[in-house]
């Protein structure tokens, strides 16, 4: 098994089509169970403070990468109504929606690749949220496309949250290279105009037992 995840590795970093990146994941996704991925979390605690710090349960909410996340599932237990969630994966998708059972239906599942066109109308998301996503764009190419994406989605003075990697988190993780963030090196990222609201660090425990630092921001888009 080593082999086959060094050898894919290789692959997808030999490559930019998109198509190899999602084979990538649904590798991923389809080899492991929800709770065995090193991102796995029961519940996502800090970024549903966030959430509630700025989003009223009526905001239209975008959870980019949310594939086997937890998060929609208390999205929807707070009483929020209007959530889309976003990720590579078809695999990753049916099983957060097999788990949810009927309350599926009032989720909106995007099956995409977040630096790509996006099925998502101008404007239109209140809240944008992404957990450990923007870490692995490692090509300066992939993270202007993801920003542009995001301002296109995001109404003016909407919210992004985003989690990423920590200065002292890992450089790489599930075989590829990964770019670590504060909020000050990820507000350059995201351009002129937005502003921090709050930020916050976490020591993520992993699965196996391994602590991982992630860094959480919230930003205002600008008007």
């Amino acid at each position: 098994m080593p082999c086959f995840w060094a050898n894919l590795a290789r692959w997808l970093l030999c490559s930019n089509k998109p198509v190899k990146v999602q084979d990538h994941w649904e590798g991923v996704y389809r080899s492991k169970g929800p709770d065995a991925v090193s991102w796995y979390r029961p519940h996502l605690e800090m970024s549903l403070e966030m959430i509630r710090r700025v989003a009223k349960d009526n905001a239209a909410i975008l959870d980019v990468g949310g594939g086997e996340s937890t998060l929609v599932d208390d999205l929807v237990a707070a009483g929020y109504r209007n959530i889309s969630v976003l990720d590579i994966s078809t695999t990753a998708l049916e099983v957060t929606k097999k788990r949810l059972g009927d309350a599926a239906e009032g989720v909106r599942w995007i099956a995409g690749d977040v630096t790509a066109a996006l099925s998502v109308p101008q404007h239109s998301v209140d809240l944008w949220h992404d957990r450990a996503v923007f870490h692995f764009l490692t090509e300066a190419e992939g993270r202007a496309a993801y920003v542009r994406n995001m301002r296109r989605c995001v109404r003016p003075g909407g919210h992004v949250i985003i989690g990423t990697f920590g200065p002292e988190g890992p450089s790489r993780c599930s075989g590829l290279p990964v770019v670590r963030y504060d909020s000050t090196l990820m507000q350059r990222e995201l351009g002129r105009g937005f502003s921090l609201v709050e930020t916050s660090e976490e020591m993520h425990i992993t699965p196996a037992g391994a602590t991982r630092q992630f860094v959480y921001s919230c930003f205002r888009v600008p008007l």
